[in-house]
Order: structure tokens, then sequence, then C-alpha cells
């Protein structure tokens, strides 16, 4: 089979699949594994590099409202790779091509390939996506195994927490504007064993006012600006260290948000076992080095 990967997270799920060789094409943001990126791009983004996050946030408030996409599918490229099957999602407007247009030119290819939305709102429903992408690729005995193991290791977590006084944790998806963490973000950490003041498991995340951030009193406040790497998050929670500090939180932390938060594919097992060491350092192990960074203001004590 052909596959077409609209979505990183759908890759992520493809390769954890053992499917990889299957892959014949993916988007401009596939960086994990590695050996997705070495796979032809089919999409690109319209909004230009170096923007600040204010002005992203600008950008795509301005062109969604005039109904304009934020990305862009190289259809002649799909249409040379004769996919049997394209993999993309709704979930999120900002986050890969929309599936109307996924679905519309899917239906003029010549012969016009299977096309599988993803959406899931609950770290319940990614694991159901690795399911239902398991079966239709024929690669059910892996999906399987890749489910029951992430369902191991949040049963491990649940043991080592029980009993634990959970911390108000506010997890912020960006920062110029604040936005609040949806979708599986406040069921993650709630399983991780703290409180989310502002979220809701499986809403939207949505913009938030920083007087609605401080009225929340969180100890713990978790920048995870999405699709953005350790440093990334690190340095957009400097850049708006007057906001950030005014919260009065007992700890900020910076996130690799897009490799563990963002993308609702395996690895986010990976993100629930990182923020429960966060938020319960003594329960639970330390993640590899580089995963997260606390901040106090003045200078990273280092990424651990």
């Amino acid at each position: 089979m052909r596959i077409a990967s609209l979505v990183p997270s759908a890759t992520e799920m493809l390769f954890a699949l053992g499917l990889g060789e299957q892959v014949v094409g993916v988007t401009h943001e596939c960086d994990y594994p590695p050996g997705a990126s070495e796979l032809p791009p089919l999409t690109r983004t319209v909004i230009p590099e170096g923007l600040t996050t204010l002005e992203i946030d600008r950008a795509v408030r301005e062109r969604t409202e005039r109904g304009e996409a934020l990305y862009e599918l190289d259809a002649e490229e799909l249409r040379g790779l004769e996919p049997d099957l394209i993999v993309t999602q709704a979930v999120c407007a900002v986050c890969a091509v929309s599936v109307e247009d996924v679905r519309a030119v899917a239906d003029e290819l010549p012969s016009p390939p299977q096309v599988i939305s993803l959406d899931p709102s609950t770290l319940g429903e990614v694991l159901g996506d690795v399911r239902t992408l398991a079966e239709a690729v024929g690669a059910g005995e892996a999906g399987r195994r890749v489910v029951d193991d992430a369902a191991d290791r949040i049963d491990r977590l649940s043991h080592a927490l029980a009993g634990v006084a959970r911390p108000r944790t506010a997890a912020l998806e960006w920062l110029a504007p604040p936005f609040v963490g949806g979708h599986w973000t406040p069921q993650m950490i709630e399983m991780a064993g703290g409180e989310d003041p502002l979220g809701f498991p499986g809403e939207h995340s949505r913009p938030a006012s920083w007087e609605e951030v401080r009225a929340s009193r969180p100890d713990i406040l978790a920048c995870m600006p999405c699709g953005y790497d350790t440093e990334r998050s690190a340095q957009e929670a400097r850049d708006h260290e007057h906001d950030l500090a005014a919260v009065g939180a007992g700890a900020v932390v910076a996130v690799d948000a897009a490799a563990y938060f963002s993308r609702p594919g395996p690895r986010l097992v990976e993100g629930l076992e990182l923020l429960a060491h966060i938020l319960h350092p003594d329960r639970v192990e330390a993640p590899p080095p580089g995963r997260f960074v606390e901040l106090d203001f003045v200078g990273a004590r280092g990424v651990r």
C-alpha cells in the first residue's frame, strides 16, 4: 500500500506501526522519526517565516476570518505519488491542510485513494485512532501492541501517583495572546497528578487574558507553545517574562510541545510521563535530557 500522510501525528503512527516503508509522502513539518523528513513534502505553509508569536497569531486570524487556507497542498506531487490511502485530520484548522481540500484533490486523482481523517479530542481517542489506522492498513496486531504498551505505561503512572496532592497546573499553548491548553492537555494534567484550573478535557484550546490566568492561581505554569521545541518554548517564556512572573506560580516550565504535547500521536504518552515528573518528581523518574526547562526569570537553570 502507498500511503500519503498529511499530518505529522499520522506519520508518527504509521512509523510506530512498522509501516514507514509504505509512506510515500508527508507534510513539510514531519520531522519524526528521522526517516520521515527524507520523504517528499506534500504541503507548505502560507505564513511567512521569521514572525513573532503575536504576528503569527494576527496572520492566522486574518486569513481564517477571510476564509483563506493556512496550508497549501501540492496536488501535482500527490498525483505523481499515486497513493492508495491519504491520512489527514480536521481537529485543528491551523495545523494542517483542510480535510475538504484533501478530499477535493483526492476525488480528482485518476484512481481516487481512500481518505481517512483522524480527529481526536482526548488521549483515549488518540489511542483509538491508532487502532483505526492500523486496521485500515492491515496492521491490526501492530496496532494492538502500540495501544497495549501505552495502556501499560498509563497504568504504571496511575499506581505511582495514587494519593498524591494535586498542584494547580495551568498549560498555555500560546503566549501572545495566551491560549489555554485544550483537547487532550487538561486530561493529561489530571492523569499526571495535577488539577487544571483553566482547561476542560476534550474542549478546544481557547484564548484567555493574563488576568484570567493570574486569577486561576496556578502552582505550576507549563509553557507549551504549539509546535515549538524546548529551546523555542523557553525563549518564548523569557520573551514574556513580565506576564508570566506576574501570574505568581511557584514554578514555570517550558516543554518540548512539538514532540510531546501538540501532536495527537503515540508520543503523547511520553508527554504524560514528562508532565508527571514535573508535577511529582519524587514519584516519577526524570525523562531523558532536553525535554523541559525550568525557568527562574533570571536565567534558565539548564535543560534537564
